[in-house]
């Protein structure tokens, strides 16, 4: 980690009762990873994802790819 702080974001389309994540895009450059937090545990576990995995993960969500049969 470089000593930079996570700046958390979470979408404007989170309005779904409070089932959200939140992302610290600020850290990819330099850490080559998307920590994720959940957003009603801010104190809680945070996941460093590889910057490769979560834009695979998004791409498969664009896609439709985890939309329910």
């Amino acid at each position: 980690m470089t000593g930079q702080l996570p700046q958390w974001f979470k979408s404007s389309y989170s309005n779904n009762g409070g089932n959200c994540i939140e992302v610290a895009a600020n850290l990819v450059a330099s850490c080559g990873i998307v920590p994720v937090r959940d957003s009603k545990s801010v104190d809680g576990p945070v996941v460093g994802v590889r910057t490769a995995a979560f834009s695979a993960f998004v791409a498969g969500v664009q896609a439709g790819t985890f939309d329910p049969a």
